[in-house]
């Protein structure tokens, strides 16, 4: 069975706020389910979105810092 992750573990394995994760689950940049007020992410969604915005990812901590 896949491990599932809520937006609160995501932001903490990122380094992003959780309202971050948030806005990437609404704009559709970050695969999630919705359970009923709570986002689910499911570890393989995880991992591709961190494949495929690792570059992205690195530019935009550099400016929060």
């Amino acid at each position: 069975m896949e491990k599932y992750y809520s937006t609160e573990d995501v932001a903490e394995i990122l380094g992003f706020k959780e309202k971050t994760v948030r806005e990437w689950l609404r704009t559709g940049k970050l695969k999630g389910k919705k359970v009923g007020r709570l986002w689910r992410i499911k570890e393989s969604d995880l991992e591709e979105f961190i494949n495929n915005t690792e570059e992205y990812l690195g530019k935009l901590k550099a400016k929060s810092n």
